[in-house]
């Protein structure tokens, strides 16, 4: 089973550039994206000629229209499918979606941006501290587990490039960092990492400022974390880096399970 994650930037603008048919050529069997900002009413015929019409879907629209939103695609009929990190509360800028899938359960994670404003930094750590309990109680079951998504936070030194320059902006701040370290302690696997050792990068997120997406310089903020059940049968995961170019400021993230 290969899974992919992938903040496309704007669904509806991903699908005039092509989305669909890269999507068609990484072929995974469930497909998690963030900042779709759409509806599905709102896809065009591209997305439809690529037989991506045909798959089963949950969506998790922010209330604002034309913002942020999650969503989760499978070939096969998934169920048990949640919104949030609260039940109670809802999830009003629609930050995650999660389903089970066959044997997996899979959520679409989108955490918020700080980079914006002290306001936004301050709802990032709030839904931080949420997802937190969330997340420990998911790490603990028996069900493979898989949280793909933009994190909007870079680990460790190696996942930035400029990590002196940045050591005070959001996404790098050492408090985020600690509270990453603390999820991977915990025992969420961070797949990428683990398949590539300790290397820069490999970078999943590049400013459209100067030549950033040229040279590489960007940031690994895209992640895909598995409980130690779904760690165990994880064959393969990759960054596809060339499938972004055109599509999107972030890549496609992919495992692929023994299933």
């Amino acid at each position: 089973m290969r899974i992919t994650t992938w903040n496309v930037n704007g669904l509806r603008a991903a699908v005039r550039k092509g989305v669909a048919a890269q999507i068609a050529r990484i072929n995974p069997d469930v497909l998690l994206l963030q900042e779709v900002r759409a509806m599905p009413d709102q896809l065009t015929d591209n997305w439809h000629e690529n037989g991506l019409d045909s798959w089963s879907f949950a969506w998790n629209p922010a209330e604002k229209p034309g913002y942020a939103g999650t969503a989760l695609f499978s070939r096969d009929k998934h169920k048990e499918v949640k919104i949030g990190v609260e039940s109670s509360a809802g999830d009003p800028e629609g930050r995650l979606v999660i389903a089970r899938v066959g044997p997996v359960r899979v959520a679409s994670v989108y955490l918020p941006s700080g980079s914006s404003g002290d306001h936004r930094q301050i709802e990032k750590e709030k839904w931080m501290k949420k997802f937190a309990p969330w997340a420990e109680a998911l790490r603990k079951s028996r069900i493979p587990t898989i949280l793909g998504g933009d994190f909007n936070i870079a680990r460790t030194e190696l996942d930035i490039f400029h990590a002196k320059s940045n050591e005070k902006s959001s996404g790098f701040l050492p408090h985020e960092r600690a509270w990453m370290d603390t999820l991977v302690g915990s025992g969420w696997a961070d797949i990428i990492r683990e398949r590539a050792g300790e290397v820069h990068g490999p970078y999943t997120w590049w400013s459209n400022r100067g030549r950033a997406r040229e040279l590489d310089r960007g940031w690994r903020i895209d992640y895909v974390l598995a409980n130690p059940a779904a760690a165990k049968i994880v064959r393969d995961a990759h960054v596809d880096r060339d499938a972004s170019l055109t599509i999107s400021d972030h890549a496609p993230v992919s495992v692929d399970l023994d299933i």
